[in-house]
Formats: C-alpha cells, sequence, structure tokens
C-alpha cells in the first residue's frame, strides 16, 4: 500500500533545510548523473568540526540512526532515503531531539558518488533493505555488485558495512556478494537477538515487530580489504 503524502510535505521539508544536504536528482539520468555530476560535501564545513563519517543507506524513519547519533557524539552521520514522505519524519525527529551530527540525503542511493568523496566513510549501515527477490530486480538489491561496487569508492581502507535483514535468502545472498566483491566478513549471527552483539543492537520498530513474531534477525560485518 502507497503511504499517503503528509500534509503540508513541502512546507516542511523546507523547514528541516538545516539538516537537508541534498535532494532529488541532478539530471534525469542517474547513470549519467552518478558518472559526471559531483557536489561533494565539505565534512568540517556541513558539520563545524573534524570527526570520523558513517553512512545509512535507506534510513527509513530515522529511529536506528538519530539512537546511533545520540550514542556516538563523536561520530558524524549521512542518512540517504529516497522518498521525501518518509525521510521528512526522520529529519523531523532529528530536529525535535536537538542532534547535531545528522545530515539526511533525500536522493536514489544510485547517486552517493555525486556527494559523497571517496574514502571517506568510515562505516555503512544497511538496516532492513527490501531482500527484491524476483530475478529481473537483482541489480536493484543494496548488496548487489552494483551497489557493491559504489560502497567499495565511498569507504576507506579497511571500511565496514554492517547489514541487518530478516530475510534469510537475502542474508545469504549478501555473504556471497560480499565475498565476491572482495570483502571480509566478519560477526556473522542468523540470530543476532540472542547472540552476543545483542548488547550494542539499536532495536528499530520495524526489527522488534518481526523479532515478537518469532523472525530471527541475520547481522553480519562486511571488512573492506
Amino acid at each position: 500500500m502507497r503511504m499517503r503524502r503528509k500534509r503540508n510535505l513541502e512546507a516542511r521539508v523546507e523547514a528541516c533545510a538545516p539538516v537537508l544536504v541534498a535532494r532529488g536528482k541532478p539530471c534525469k539520468n542517474l547513470k549519467v548523473a552518478a558518472e559526471s555530476y559531483r557536489a561533494l560535501l565539505d565534512y568540517p564545513a556541513l558539520f563545524g568540526r573534524s570527526a570520523p563519517v558513517e553512512l545509512e543507506v535507506g534510513c527509513g524513519n530515522g529511529a536506528f540512526i538519530a539512537e546511533l547519533a545520540k550514542r556516538e557524539r563523536g561520530c558524524d552521520f549521512l542518512a540517504v532515503e529516497v522518498c521525501t514522505n518518509v525521510v521528512l519524519t526522520a529529519m523531523e525527529r532529528v530536529m525535535e531531539e536537538g542532534i547535531s551530527n545528522v545530515r539526511f540525503l533525500n536522493i536514489a542511493a544510485e547517486i552517493l558518488p555525486c556527494f559523497i568523496p571517496e574514502g571517506s566513510v568510515r562505516r555503512i549501515y544497511l538496516n532492513f533493505s527490501t531482500p527484491l527477490p524476483e530475478a529481473g530486480r537483482e541489480r536493484q538489491r543494496l548488496t548487489s555488485d552494483r551497489f557493491l561496487g559504489i560502497y567499495k569508492k565511498l569507504l576507506m581502507p579497511g571500511g565496514e558495512i554492517v547489514q541487518k535483514t530478516d530475510s534469510a535468502d537475502f542474508f545469504d545472498y549478501s555473504l556471497r556478494k560480499f565475498r565476491e566483491n572482495g570483502f571480509c566478513v566478519k560477526d556473522v549471527t542468523r540470530d543476532l537477538h540472542n547472540s552476543e552483539y545483542a548488547k550494542d543492537n539499536i532495536v528499530t520498530e520495524y526489527e522488534a515487530n518481526f523479532s515478537a513474531k518469532g523472525v530471527p534477525i541475520c547481522r553480519a560485518v562486511a571488512v573492506l580489504q
């Protein structure tokens, strides 16, 4: 079911300008944009300091990135969400809570290289990305060869991708793709909430709902070699 457009959407997005650093696509063809358009972020100018930068791709309503930013005050965070209707909730959450170390990009993940400097990100979070099991949609999966190629450019040497998902099939696919694309996979669990990694886990509303239904949560860390 399509989400109903939020009331006064554009006015509310405009009110979130202090935390919104990019929106839309620079040209109609995303491939051309990713290859030729550059408006690279200046992190010290953006956050007012020099600090490690981490990225969440597909931030949804912002519950995860808001909590992470509060826990890790010494780090700065970029959150990407293509749906304006969704990212608005995340931006309003961060502004209402006075969280100063998060900025948002309301863009498609395909054009991340347009805005994020190469080798500048310490860690990428992929939380409950849509599995897209249909064979014809593989290129759209956020752990496909296509997207892993993008992440490899953005990550610094030794940088990490942290993935959580409720789909065992998608998890298996992702583990294979990580290894095929030159990542070392570690800290793998197929039952996160009953594992040694549960203590520091940030449980989102989506995650809690599936866990309550008995669906185990899978998690892994892929390290760029």
